[in-house]
Formats: structure tokens, sequence, C-alpha cells
């Protein structure tokens, strides 16, 4: 398989999980009472209902074209309202950890495919297999990194006490120049992908 047609396939593999991330936050909420991702339509896997013009077509298609070596992109966000969950503190934890949960969800499905079927007999499926779980991997890290308005925020934001977790939301609005600063300082090298390679490495066997 050519490293463009990987790519392209990486790019379709990265919109697909970025859906289910995305329903997985809004589903969550509603089974905790906020039925606001109901009402906007957005429980659904109708890519239509979720595409971002920017970060989920023009983005990785310009990377594509500058054979960037990762899929980057993203789906709109789910509109959630805290103060409609029985519980906004536990609740909002509980929608936060719901979208990188569902990437590995993803990602233990196409493993266990990989090592019980015999996928390798057919190339272009065990490579379809491969990127479809590092890819979720690869999405569940990152989301997980405690920078808001990241989902790992999220989870963080609800451990700590009042006054801290106000002070440590309030950086919300500078939250991608942040995550930004730390890419330019290695965050995605020396962090995000070597974790992401030993995690599939678990999962695949080697």
């Amino acid at each position: 398989m050519t490293n463009i047609l990987m790519t392209v396939i990486a790019v379709g593999v990265l919109m697909i999980s970025v859906i289910f991330h995305e329903v997985a936050h809004g589903y969550t909420a509603f089974r905790l009472g906020d039925p606001t991702a109901r009402y906007a339509g957005r429980l659904t896997l109708n890519p239509l209902k979720h595409i971002d013009p920017f970060g989920t077509v023009i983005l990785p298609l310009l990377l594509i074209l500058a054979r960037f070596p990762y899929p980057v992109g993203w789906a709109k966000p789910v509109p959630v309202n805290p103060l409609l969950l029985r519980d906004p503190r536990r609740g909002m934890m509980l929608v936060g950890a719901a979208g990188p949960l569902s990437n590995v969800s993803l990602a233990l499905v196409a493993a266990m495919i990989l090592r019980t079927v015999p996928v390798s007999r057919t190339p272009f499926l065990f490579d379809l297999l491969s990127i479809a779980c590092y890819v979720n991997i690869l999405l569940s890290v990152f989301n997980l990194v405690p920078v808001p308005p990241l989902d790992g925020s999220r989870v963080v934001a609800g451990l700590l006490p009042p006054d801290l977790r106000k002070a440590y939301e309030s950086i919300t609005p500078y939250g991608f120049l942040i995550v930004i600063g730390l890419f330019y300082l290695g965050l995605m090298n020396r962090v995000i992908l070597p974790l992401s390679d030993f995690i599939f490495s678990l999962l695949v066997g080697g």
C-alpha cells in the first residue's frame, strides 16, 4: 500500500473515529440528564451532522497534499449543558471520559480482529485494521492531555476543589494555543507518539 493511499485511509478512519467520539460525548450526557445533543440532532452517526468544514475536510486534505505523516482533524463538538446533568461535576467527568473511551473501544475491536482472524493473508485488510487501531489509540491519548478544552481536562476539573477548578477552567480560551506550544516543545514526538506506539504494540503483539 502506497504512503498516499495509507494517508487517505488514515484520514477516512479519523473522520469515522471522531464522529464516534463526539456521539459518545452526547449519548453519555443524554443518559446523565442532558438532552441538548439529542435536540441538536447529534446522536447520530450521520457524518453530515458532525462535519466541521475546516477540521474534518480542509485540514486533512491539506495534510494529505503536504504528506504529513499523522492524521489530524476534528468534528464539530457536541453541545453539552452541564446545568442539565443530574450531577454536573461527576457528569462532566463521565462525559469527558466517554470520547477517549469510545476510541479505546474501537482500537480494541480492531486489535482483537488482528489477533484472532488471519487478516495477514489480505494485506489491505491488515493495513486497514492496523491503521484503525493506531489512529484510535492516538486520538484517545491526545484527547486525554489535561489542557482545556481537551477531554482530559474535564476529568481533572472534576477532581479539583471548586476554587482550583474555576482557575483551571479559566485557561480554556487559551487552551489550543497552549496545546500548540506544547507540540512545539515536543509533546507529540516525546510523549503522545511513544505512548501510542507502546499501547499499539501491546494490543497487536508487537
